[in-house]
């Protein structure tokens, strides 16, 4: 197996399938894809090296996927509904490898070095697999230890994962501009970082979110401040409800004027996926486009600098 297997999005396998456009086999949410080189956002882990693998007992397939490397995880969601009659056998082989752990971490975390493949069965006696993937999760997904008291919102799952996936978030006393704040979940994470939280929306912050060090807030429209009305910051966060268009436009102001070089944008889609804005965004160098395991009908664009 020269190309990529695809895990779609639950939800939004269509999107996956637009970018794809052709495929030469399907198993559920797995989507193989020999010769497909444009690159693919709608997806939640895609298998990079994928193998496949004819095995005649339990043992036999354990010992070829522990000789490749430890740490494997197969899918977390059903697959096609053959596969469901090997759920026992699957458990069985999934038993026999190196436990992955898959409780809620802590923030922030730094991911390990060590890569997880992906594996699953295709029947009795066939799985396919990959020693490397796009997700430093197992199956793509991360949960978090949630805090249910302190933040207004679970926005600040998707803030969470983004940092931890470039494994870089702001320190204490860096200036951070969150626009879109309302009603202040992204603020919250980043003020209990300890960072100076500049946060700009047309609606209002919660007021224990204001209260918190650190906080300023003003009722602005953000996309009509530029840089130099802000002035130079650590990080540009935006979870601003647009057309992703304006999101595009007003970051490459950002990006002209030498004033940040951190960036976390949500680009939401209203209505139908927005392809050409995400290939836009994933073409500004050195940064990336991706579907976070938080993200609902909306993408992450990345772009940190290294330290």
């Amino acid at each position: 197996m020269m190309g990529t297997v695809y895990q779609a999005v639950p939800g939004f396998e269509d999107h996956l399938e637009h970018e794809l456009g052709t495929w030469q086999e399907q198993w559920g949410p797995l989507y193989y894809a020999d010769q497909h080189n444009a690159p693919v956002f709608w997806q939640q882990n895609s298998w990079l090296e994928p193998f496949r693998l004819e095995f005649d007992s339990i043992s036999q397939a354990v010992s070829a996927l522990r000789g490749i490397q430890r740490n494997w995880a197969p899918p977390s969601m059903p697959l096609a509904p053959v596969l469901h009659t090997q759920f026992r056998r699957a458990a069985l082989i999934e038993s026999q490898l190196p436990p992955i752990s898959r409780k809620p971490r802590p923030f922030p975390w730094q991911i390990p070095d060590a890569g997880i493949g992906a594996w699953t069965l295709l029947d009795a006696h066939t799985l396919i697999a990959s020693p490397r993937c796009s997700s430093p999760f197992p199956a793509g997904v991360i949960e978090f230890e949630e805090d249910k008291i302190g933040p207004p919102s679970r926005a600040y799952l998707k803030l969470w994962e983004a940092l931890v996936r470039c494994g870089k978030w702001p320190q204490p006393g860096q200036k951070c501009l969150d626009a879109g704040a309302s009603p202040g979940g992204w603020t919250w994470a980043l003020a209990r970082l300890g960072a100076e939280v500049t946060a700009v929306d047309r609606a209002p912050l919660e007021d224990r979110i204001l209260a918190m060090p650190g906080v300023t807030a003003f009722r602005h429209d953000a996309f009509t401040l530029t840089p130099e009305d802000l002035g130079p910051t650590d990080w540009v966060f935006s979870d601003v409800i647009c057309y992703p268009p304006r999101l595009y436009e007003w970051i490459q102001k950002w990006l002209a004027s030498g004033l940040c070089k951190n960036f976390v944008c949500t680009i939401k889609m209203q209505g139908e996926p927005d392809y050409e804005t995400t290939q836009a965004f994933a073409e500004i160098p050195g940064s990336a486009v991706t579907h976070l395991y938080h993200n609902k009908h909306e993408l992450t664009w990345v772009k940190v600098t290294e330290e």
